[in-house]
């Protein structure tokens, strides 16, 4: 009992990125079925949170993207052309079927003037600018 415990604690951290996000497929309430996630890199210039994702073979309008002041959420589904039989197969790596992702920011954002395009190759870029921030003020204290 104790061993297969142990082994389930380290597999399900397994499951977790070096955020601490779950990695692994999840269930989609609606439909029941297996929700792929959708790898990202996210970065920062001096204006701009930039978030970039593999989409290639999803249509623009089979895509999801909301963004609030601290949460990033894209949801999409990438279909599959045609499916061969599975007996015909020697590998079966390609995901097709719903993903989505959702995402702590950073820093805080303005949401309402994000931007969002695909490139020819497939990449999702998500520019949002970057909140200004008070950088704050030292105060000098005055004797009386």
């Amino acid at each position: 009992m104790l061993k297969s415990e142990i082994e389930k604690f380290f597999s399900d951290e397994d499951d977790l990125d070096s955020f601490g996000n779950n990695t692994q497929l999840i269930a989609n309430d609606e439909e029941e079925e297996a929700e792929g996630q959708l790898s990202i890199d996210m970065y920062q210039t001096d204006d701009d949170l930039v978030i970039k994702a593999p989409v290639a073979g999803v249509d623009p309008e089979n895509l999801e993207i909301s963004v609030t002041d601290d949460m990033l959420h894209i949801k999409g589904h990438r279909k599959e052309e045609h499916k061969q039989e599975s007996k015909n197969y020697f590998l079966n790596e390609c995901y097709w079927g719903s993903f989505s992702r959702s995402q702590s920011l950073p820093v805080p954002v303005v949401a309402e003037k994000a931007e969002a395009s695909i490139s020819k190759k497939g990449v999702l870029t998500i520019r949002v600018p970057k909140a200004n921030q008070s950088k704050g003020k030292m105060l000098h204290i005055k004797s009386e």
